[in-house]
């Protein structure tokens, strides 16, 4: 029986690529070979990244100008690789929460770092109304918080190069590319499995504001744009696997059908947290995640958490448990976790305030 999967990462996924990698795992289409065992120089697994990446493009309406990159190493990799890369003097990096501070502590570094921060109410919120001075290299953002669950769901234009960190929320809402002078993420938080990171990243940026440094080969952005991403091997089954759920994306309407079902999942739970003597939110409600719902119990109940999170899991609801840095309970609802699944959840958060509050 497939469980109700609200894990943060890696993530529930589609039953389509579930299937199709399963297939690809014993057989590529007629070729006689597993997709793991295919030449990544041959024309088959080349067909498999270029329909990745046309799909990128398709769904994101991705201009002209921009690169879309399979890589290895995930999103922290990229914390190193960009300031490496494009920090020259001084970069501005808003801190929402615990990756965009480790991303914030390579930047380091390389350069100054002027920061604008939430974690005076522990990450509870978006900062809002900072000013980003118009000398900096970049700014760095984090779209969305995967542990206290905050998001930021619009395209922020400061007038300077825009680089954003959406492992989390990636392909869960239409975005305006032009805005961004490079997106980036690992795919394991809603577009894949683990093991592969994604970046599209503007090529007029890319090649004109390279820091006067020695850069290795293998760090280098344009290393990887003039190889195709195939520099050295890159994670083939994973590739295939976003592909696979990038289709999926595309059957089901589009990231626009996404963007809904998003709301969709995410106001059906909050409601149910917010109408709840029990349970309660933790984050600002104006910047509340629909990727990661965070929530607690009352301080009179804290006492029955675990005894709820065990009693949602025989309810086949699995990956509830917050993060361990915070505790409390997390609901990751990408997309392709469903309405039964998120109402399953409710229920058992209901049937278990009946019986205990």
């Amino acid at each position: 029986m497939r469980k109700h999967i609200f894990n943060a990462g890696p993530c529930k996924l589609p039953d389509r690529t579930l299937e199709n990698t399963s297939k690809a795992i014993l057989e590529h289409l007629n070729t006689g070979q597993s997709v793991m065992e295919l030449s990544h120089r041959g024309k088959d697994f080349q067909a498999v990244i270029d329909e990745a990446e046309a799909l990128f493009k398709e769904l994101l309406k991705i201009p002209e100008n921009y690169s879309v990159l399979f890589l290895g190493g995930g999103a922290s990799l990229q914390f190193c690789m960009i300031p490496y890369n494009f920090l020259k003097k001084k970069a501005f990096y808003l801190n929402t929460g615990t990756w965009a501070t480790k991303a914030l502590k390579e930047a380091q570094l390389w350069g100054e770092v002027i920061e604008v921060s939430s974690k005076d109410k522990e990450f509870t919120y978006i900062p809002k109304g900072f000013n980003v001075p118009k000398d900096v290299d970049y700014v760095h953002i984090t779209t969305n918080n995967t542990i206290k669950g905050t998001e930021i769901l619009e395209d922020w234009d400061f007038g300077v190069p825009l680089i954003a960190d959406m492992s989390s929320d990636m392909m869960s809402r239409p975005v305006d590319v032009s805005k961004y002078a490079m997106i980036y993420g690992g795919a394991q938080k809603n577009i894949g499995p683990a093991g592969v990171t994604f970046v599209i990243i503007n090529n007029d940026f890319m090649n004109n504001n390279i820091a006067d440094r020695t850069i290795p080969t293998m760090l280098k952005y344009n290393t990887h744009t003039e190889e195709g991403s195939m520099f050295n091997t890159p994670p083939c089954i994973n590739i295939f696997a976003v592909k696979e759920t990038l289709l999926w994306v595309k059957e089901m309407g589009g990231v626009e059908a996404m963007d809904k079902l998003a709301d969709q999942r995410a106001n059906f739970l909050y409601n149910a947290i917010d109408s709840s003597k029990m349970f309660r939110g933790t984050v600002n409600k104006e910047d509340r995640s629909r990727m990661n719902i965070c929530f607690v119990m009352h301080d009179q109940y804290k006492e029955l958490e675990a005894d709820f999170i065990k009693f949602a899991s025989e309810r086949n609801c699995v990956g509830i448990k917050g993060h361990r840095s915070v505790g409390g309970c997390r609901a990751s609802t990408y997309n392709a976790c469903t309405m039964e699944d998120v109402k399953v959840l409710v229920n058992a958060m209901e049937e278990f305030e009946k019986m205990k509050a």
